[in-house]
């Protein structure tokens, strides 16, 4: 009976489980996988001597914009379509204004037609939802996002869950979230952050199965779909939040960090192991006296003589997030017309 039950195992382990994703993203790793069966992990390969690579967020997220924009020509020559993505924007934050220029510009790159739904500060939340509803029944936008974080008076929640599933590019839907925690189900898109935090690790060619991850931070848009996805690709994830005691401990044990709790210079130097893989993916406003510059949760200049791959803030996770928007974006367009480069 044991050695039938092994055999049945060693079977299922050598299925191939993949998912259909645009060229140059890779695919999510599916759950249905059995590697909780215990098998000694591989020595972990990081650099012997103290320089520290500095992982060039913009150079991929430039390589994957021009694959992307290739491939949207593709679509438009033989469909005379093409990707279409909608954003709502409440209020007149700077920062968010800035950011939906930033993605504005970002679409025109790669050929994707994008509108910007612009509400008042003080809208109701019926006007927020109106909108989200027009985007949901107009054809050509395939992604909708949500400028976040929207005033106090309206329901994130709510508003959240009221874009079609379908045309969730952000991932924030709990239907893809739920699907990205559960056993044999797949999510139709992935938070963006967190997506592109992956997108990093595979590129610099980072062992994930069987590594100590370490992610600083829950909340829904980063931490925790983060932590999940890190799962998927079956590393052993530990999760820091404000209420853990002695956190420095546990990050001392991580051969993968990953931190977004918006806490400038939060994750010191003693905070880290020699080699460990740093994705900081926090990003804080901070004025001093050199004037004002963005600033990320670790401390960079104690961070850089410990790691072996670090991400800088700016130029880390920021750009490659956003082209995985556009990856979404144009997975959405694709699924719609159901459009595949062979057609």
């Amino acid at each position: 009976m044991l050695e039938m039950r092994s055999i049945c195992w060693r079977i299922l382990c050598n299925r191939s489980f993949s998912s259909s994703v645009t060229p140059n993203c890779f695919p999510l790793v599916s759950l249905d996988r059995p590697h909780d069966i215990w098998h000694p992990p591989p020595t972990p390969h990081y650099n012997t001597h103290k320089k520290t690579v500095e992982i060039d967020g913009k150079s991929i997220a430039n390589d994957i914009k021009a694959t992307l924009a290739t491939e949207v020509n593709h679509m438009k020559n033989s469909i005379k379509k093409a990707p279409g993505l909608g954003v709502i924007l409440v209020g007149e934050r700077k920062d968010s204004r800035s950011f939906v220029r930033i993605k504005k510009k970002a679409c025109e790159e790669v050929g994707i037609t994008s509108v910007v739904v612009n509400l008042p500060e003080n809208c109701t939340e019926t006007e927020v939802l109106d909108a989200v509803s027009a985007l949901n029944n107009q054809e050509s936008v395939h992604g909708i996002l949500v400028q976040l974080p929207l005033p106090c008076h309206l329901s994130e929640q709510k508003i959240i869950n009221a874009v079609n599933v379908e045309k969730d590019v952000d991932g924030f839907h709990p239907v893809n979230v739920g699907n990205l925690a559960m056993t044999g189900r797949e999510p139709l898109f992935i938070p963006c952050a967190s997506r592109g935090c992956i997108e990093l690790l595979h590129r610099y060619g980072v062992e994930i199965i069987g590594r100590k991850a370490v992610v600083i931070g829950r909340s829904n848009i980063t931490g925790l779909p983060t932590s999940l996805l890190l799962q998927r690709h079956h590393a052993t994830v530990s999760v820091v939040h404000k209420f853990t005691k002695n956190p420095e401990e546990i990050t001392r044990e991580a051969d993968i960090l990953v931190s977004d709790v918006g806490v400038p210079n939060l994750v010191r130097g003693h905070w880290l192991k020699p080699g460990v893989v740093v994705i900081d993916m926090g990003s804080t406003l901070v004025a001093d006296s050199k004037g004002s510059h963005v600033t990320g949760d670790v401390c960079y200049e104690e961070a850089i003589v410990k790691a072996s791959l670090l991400t800088p803030v700016p130029g880390g996770v920021g750009p490659v997030t956003i082209s995985m928007l556009l990856c979404n974006t144009v997975e959405a367009a694709k699924r719609s017309y159901q459009w595949t480069e062979n057609s």
